[in-house]
């Protein structure tokens, strides 16, 4: 008797199973047939040609196989694009808006979801390949700047500060922040960082205040206007003794990280930085930068993340974002992200988990001669709270922005 209750059971839950797996199957045919002839205004920072050109190559497979167009609206300032959203809002358009897709992360993502900008929770979950997602092992594909998704953005991309330099002009590149200052004093103008807010200036901060801070603990939480001057004391000191020695005497700074890249082939700076892993070999590839570089990180750790797509609350199609957003997701389109010459973008996936055919187009993959293996990346030091990110530029700005270009 009990064999056959056991039985039954274990029927009625795979009877289960399958009733809620067709379900779902329904339920993303729906989200396929109503994308159908959909154009989706994508926002997404275009100051990097190898990423143009990947976003237009996942439109073109997009549109050949779902019948959605995107459109990539490149943003130089994604701040502009929350506000854009933003305004929307405040005059009451609750549909028919201008965003429909918006590549974010940290204190942009805090802010759209404090201000009721984004679609409702729960739907990047909904997406088909989010079953491939690494949420076990990559906790920030669920935690923005200590921010919980709940769902409201999918993850595209795992992110993490690694240092560039030009093994032919420096052998043994520092190993921490006071080598780094240490190296800069005795070779004047042979490094720098772009101006804040630039967002790799701002990364820099970050690394830097996570290096220098005395607790580490009160970045997890809202900055606390009474004690922030203290907290940062330390860190504007470092800068202080590291401006003079920089390029161009911390006068005027590198546009970018591309402007970085392009001094650090021209043999201006020895040491530059990248927030993409494979940004060294990439560049290589396409012969930006010489076949000697490589890339080295603290042995203390560096700042990471996880970059997200998220729709607005108001987007005109929704369908079609989820669908563009699903494509991103997928093992194909990963790969291809994470393929040195193309961007060189670490895969948001649980790659063992993949289905073998699918596993192995990662596993035969040249990461490239510059770019570090998993295991020699070093610790991920966590985000600070996004209330950090305005605090810190106001600051430096405060401080430095006035003799800067």
């Amino acid at each position: 008797m009990k064999r056959l209750l056991s039985t039954a059971t274990g029927l009625a839950g795979l009877l289960l199973a399958t009733l809620g797996a067709h379900a779902q199957d329904q339920d993303w045919q729906a989200v396929l047939d109503d994308a159908k002839g959909q154009t989706v205004y994508f926002h997404a920072w275009g100051g990097e040609p190898r990423i143009n050109a990947y976003i237009q190559w996942a439109a073109r497979e997009v549109e050949r196989d779902y019948g959605v167009r995107i459109v990539h609206v490149k943003a130089s300032d994604t701040a502009n694009v929350v506000s854009q959203v933003l305004a929307e809002k405040s005059v009451g358009k609750e549909n028919g808006g201008a965003v429909d897709l918006i590549w974010i992360n940290g204190e942009n993502f805090a802010s759209m979801k404090k201000n009721g900008l984004l679609a409702a929770p729960g739907w990047a979950q909904t997406l088909p390949n989010w079953q491939y997602v690494d949420v076990e092992n990559k906790p920030t594909v669920t935690v923005d700047f200590t921010v919980p998704t709940d769902g409201q953005e999918s993850p595209w991309g795992m992110a993490k500060l690694v240092f560039m330099y030009d093994s032919a002009r420096l052998e043994t590149p520092p190993s921490d922040l006071s080598g780094l200052l240490d190296y800069a004093k005795a070779n004047p103008g042979r490094f720098s960082y772009p101006q804040p807010p630039n967002f790799y200036g701002t990364t820099f901060l970050k690394q830097a205040l996570a290096d220098t801070v005395a607790d580490t603990s009160v970045l997890s939480s809202p900055v606390d206007e009474s004690t922030f001057e203290e907290t940062v004391a330390p860190l504007f000191a470092l800068l202080d003794d590291l401006h003079p020695h920089l390029w161009r005497q911390g006068q005027a700074f590198p546009k970018n990280a591309a402007d970085m890249r392009q001094l650090l082939a021209d043999s201006e700076l020895d040491i530059a930085f990248s927030f993409n892993p494979g940004d060294a070999s990439g560049a290589i590839a396409n012969g930006e930068l010489p076949e000697t570089v490589r890339t080295f990180v603290f042995d203390g750790g560096t700042i990471g993340n996880t970059h997200f797509v998220a729709i607005p609350f108001n987007s005109s199609n929704k369908a079609g974002a989820k669908v563009y957003a699903n494509f991103l997701l997928s093992p194909m389109a990963q790969t291809r992200k994470q393929e040195p010459e193309i961007w060189g973008d670490p895969t948001v996936l649980n790659v063992a988990a993949l289905p073998a055919n699918e596993k192995a187009l990662f596993d035969a993959m040249d990461l490239g001669p510059a770019t570090l293996a998993p295991e020699e990346l070093g610790p991920v030091l966590p985000e600070p709270h996004p209330s950090w990110v305005a605090a810190l530029e106001e600051a430096w700005t405060a401080r430095y922005g006035a003799g800067s270009e």
